[in-house]
């Protein structure tokens, strides 16, 4: 048997190690310690003391997550809220970190997208581009709502597609 303050130590050096590699979320660094066989008990100790001195803070992390895969990987609310649930963040710390994302920047980073795909889709046929864009953006989690109008404005601006 493992005494008690091993096994806080062991537990306490699993979540530091885990925290120097990248921001890690509570539920998170609660699962690893499960999968490392720390006692239920012992794990809470250690994660409330380390939530006590400021080593992990959910909101931060959501906030940091959020700001990050949307300016990264361009994903829309929807995609968003999706990640942050699938990292274990609370559904009110979740909502609060949504917030920050407008309508407008949503809008916005589609359209940037967008743009950016049609680049390298010159010449195909507008249904394709069309049925290619969709896909993109219900990938990143964006409405039909959002994407249509995007999308039907950047393939009828293509030069190739106007009439003369």
């Amino acid at each position: 048997m493992v005494p008690e303050a091993d096994a806080e130590s062991v537990a306490r050096a699993i979540v530091l190690r885990q925290l120097s590699m990248a921001p890690r979320s509570r539920a998170q660094l609660e699962k690893k310690l499960r999968q490392r066989g720390c006692e239920d008990d012992v794990a809470a100790k250690v994660l409330d003391r380390m939530t006590e001195v400021g080593l992990i803070d959910d909101e931060a992390y959501a906030q940091m997550l959020v700001r990050s895969k949307q300016s990264d990987k361009g994903l829309a609310k929807r995609a968003l809220a999706h990640e942050l649930r699938k990292q274990g963040i609370d559904q009110e710390i979740a909502d609060e970190a949504l917030g920050q994302v407008g309508a407008g920047d949503e809008r916005l980073r589609a359209e940037q997208l967008v743009a950016k795909k049609l680049r390298s889709m010159r010449g195909l046929a507008p249904e394709v581009q069309t049925r290619r864009l969709a896909g993109l953006l219900a990938r990143k989690g964006y409405s039909g709502e959002v994407a249509w109008p995007i999308i039907r404005d950047a393939v009828d601006g293509l030069p190739e597609h106007r009439r003369d």
